[in-house]
């Protein structure tokens, strides 16, 4: 039964051994968060903030994208809603938020 004794209590050292500070466990975490939040989240939510921007930017006779691959133009928008002409008189509804791009204003 003693190696259950050694087991739970650090091979008989007697006291704690690895306990450090309060405040030294935590900087390993807030220096991952960091990391984490400069590398991964801003740049992820400038993104977020830059589609939303071309999203809200659109007009009619704007060519645009969508993320399935569709290049139209704008011929109508309602609130979520955008309708592209992606071949003559053959249109097409889609969802505003799966505009990728605008590739220019039509001539």
């Amino acid at each position: 039964m003693d190696f259950l004794a050694y087991a739970m209590g650090g091979f008989g050292t007697g006291g704690s051994g690895g306990e450090g500070g309060g405040f030294g466990a935590f900087v390993p975490l807030i220096l991952m968060f960091a990391i984490f939040y400069f590398l991964l989240i801003r740049p992820q939510q400038k993104k977020a903030k830059a589609h939303k921007q071309l999203l809200s930017s659109i007009k009619k006779g704007d060519r645009v994208i969508s993320s399935g691959g569709l290049h139209g133009v704008v011929t109508g928008l309602a609130d979520d809603v955008v309708t592209m002409e992606i071949a003559p008189k053959v249109r097409v509804k889609v969802s505003r938020g799966s505009i990728s791009g605008v590739a220019g204003r039509a001539q």
